[in-house]
């Protein structure tokens, strides 16, 4: 049985507010319909009681604005229709308003299809409601080979749907939807085994056989530019702004992606905000900025086939070597349901993660595998410090909080992961299989964790304590009786 829960109704909403533009009129805009583009939120009490750095970042962040001119991608000769090709089309108009200084490239209502998107400086890139675009599912059309990342390691690699590489005020808005055309019998497959696709594994043909080889290479310090593959079996991010700075993201439907769907890497300054992120294929991560500082991602809405959101800074050598934690990171009134975890850190972390607050939120969902969720190793490592966590509502969920320094190759590395100051408090789960999967070293115990006015109303299995030091522990209920948390 699924419970449903409405966020209004089990949260007051703090904070919330932004100045949103109007939308553009699909049909009929012109170069000379100019409308305002100021996407400047308005800074409420979000981060109150959270100290003066909380609410400092939240002053820190701000929505890039925009010239005040806008054009239609119609201008440049797009046409609906799956016959009709825009990518040319979209990239004359985002060179003619980049060379102007700026401004609102727009999407009008219909169904559009094009190849990759690449955004220049000062550009809104501006989906208007009723307007869907398509994403050709070929991947010779992301070819040439971009500067990107495929799972916390540097590569050339296939375009993003969209993308931009070292820009600076860049959005992408509107009403509208993003459709990547991952599904079944394109994209998808290339993972190889997966749940129950109907796909399997082959020697050559999924993205192991790339990927191996692509880890080998990091670890052996072959320089990016030379991490290149004939036989690429790597998908591409949605979205992915790299090296960016002053990126906004907000209120578009995400769907189908090939593999993860927002995907900001080094990157400074960035708002998402009011999203939908709707993709259940493999590796369907909604929101996973890397090695970013000064994020804020709110009032989003994230039903995927992984992580809702998660935080990431880099794998293994590759991450060490590019050595930028992700941080100064807000999460505030989201809404998970499917995915393998709710709010995650992890699993590429070998950068570290510090200053994360994350707050009223809700999840549920018998597909939601995880609520709150630590996932590393040895091997990845990674310090993780002043991570908070407060009013978060689950309502139906596998496991409620997880710790675990095990997650994949275990414990066979010699960059034991640390902990320091994570903070977890009211939270309130309906039902749950498990309360916690806690799992640490007995070298290196789980420490630096505190919990308070944690109640988790229904639980059907005992929890997984494993090697878990002096944590502290406040006003603990599980199954309508006090609970303290001791290592097994």
């Amino acid at each position: 049985m699924t419970i449903n829960l409405n966020r209004r109704t089990l949260l007051k909403t703090l904070g919330k507010g932004s100045a949103l533009i109007g939308t553009f009129a699909a049909a009929g805009c012109t170069s000379q319909a100019l409308l305002g583009t100021n996407h400047s939120g308005e800074k409420g009490q979000t981060n109150a009681g959270w100290g003066e750095e909380a609410q400092a970042i939240r002053d820190r962040i701000q929505a890039p604005r925009f010239p005040a001119r806008a054009i239609s991608i119609t201008e440049f000769g797009a046409k609906t229709g799956i016959e009709n090709d825009n990518t040319q089309a979209i990239k004359q108009a985002i060179e003619h308003i980049a060379e102007l200084g700026g401004g609102r490239v727009v999407v009008p209502a219909g169904e559009f299809y094009t190849g990759p998107v690449h955004l220049k400086s000062n550009i809104d890139f501006h989906i208007a409601k009723g307007a869907t675009l398509h994403f050709y599912p070929e991947p010779e059309r992301y070819k040439p080979y971009v500067f990107t990342r495929w799972e916390g390691t540097e590569l050339m690699g296939y375009s993003p749907l969209i993308y931009a590489f070292e820009q600076t005020n860049i959005a992408i808005t509107g009403e509208g939807t993003l459709e990547g055309g991952g599904r079944n019998d394109t994209w998808w497959p290339w993972k190889g085994k997966w749940k129950e696709a109907p796909w399997g594994d082959h020697p050559t043909d999924n993205q192991k056989f790339t990927r191996d080889v692509l880890r080998e290479m990091a670890e052996q310090q072959v320089p990016v530019h030379k991490r290149v593959f004939d036989h690429n079996f790597l998908r591409p991010p949605f979205i992915q702004p790299y090296r960016c700075q002053n990126v906004l993201i907000e209120n578009v439907t995400i769907k189908n992606s090939p593999f993860w769907l927002v995907n900001p890497v080094l990157c400074q300054n960035v708002t998402i905000r009011g999203i939908t992120c709707n993709s259940h294929g493999p590796n369907s991560d909604g929101c996973d900025p890397e090695c970013c500082t000064d994020v804020l991602i709110e009032d989003c809405t994230f039903d995927t086939g992984d992580d809702c959101i998660a935080i990431k800074s880099g794998r293994n050598a590759d991450g060490r070597r590019v050595a930028q934690p992700c941080e100064n990171i807000l999460i505030n009134n989201c809404t998970m349901k499917a995915g393998h975890g709710g709010i995650v850190i992890g699993s590429e972390i070998s950068g570290g993660v510090r200053n994360l607050y994350s707050q009223n939120c809700v999840m549920s969902s018998p597909d939601l595998d995880r609520g709150i969720r630590i996932k590393t190793n040895s091997i990845r490592g990674g310090h993780l410090q002043n991570l908070n966590y407060r009013n978060i509502s689950i309502g139906q969920v596998k496991d409620a909080v997880v710790i675990n320094f095990y997650y994949e190759e275990g414990d066979v590395g010699n960059f034991t992961p640390v902990l320091e100051d994570i903070r977890i408090e009211k939270l309130h789960v309906v039902k749950a299989k498990r309360a916690f999967m806690l799992r640490g070293y007995p070298h290196t115990p789980i420490t630096g964790v505190s919990m308070k006015d944690i109640t988790i109303e229904k639980v059907e299995f005992d929890p997984v304590v494993e090697n878990v030091g002096n944590i502290k522990q406040e006003n603990i209920f599980i199954n309508g009786h006090p609970f303290e948390v001791t290592s097994a």
